[in-house]
């Protein structure tokens, strides 16, 4: 008899789709206050997940997805860091 395992799913802060927890990537803001890109998904912070595509990164920018999640303003050069990372992780 084979065990069927729950897929953990989430969803994303730019499309609002539910998708598996390993299809996103999650966004961590940190004690310090710091934002990053959490590949592992097992750092600790608070997090939120997003589509690993630019379209889904513009829509959270535009639709404050972030902001929501994090329950704060986020400033725009964090935004800009988040996406160069998220370009080299595509890339990888």
């Amino acid at each position: 008899m084979t065990v069927k395992r729950k897929v953990p799913m989430r969803k994303c802060v730019g499309c609002g789709e539910m998708k598996p927890k390993k299809e996103l990537i999650r966004i961590l803001k940190t004690e310090d206050g710091t934002f990053t890109l959490d590949a592992t998904g097992k750092k600790n912070g608070r997090g939120a997940y997003m589509c690993l595509s630019a379209e889904c990164f513009h829509k959270a920018v535009k639709g404050r997805g972030l902001e929501r999640s994090f329950r704060q303003e986020i400033p725009a050069e964090v935004y800009e860091i988040l996406e160069k990372e998220m370009n080299e992780i595509g890339e990888g």
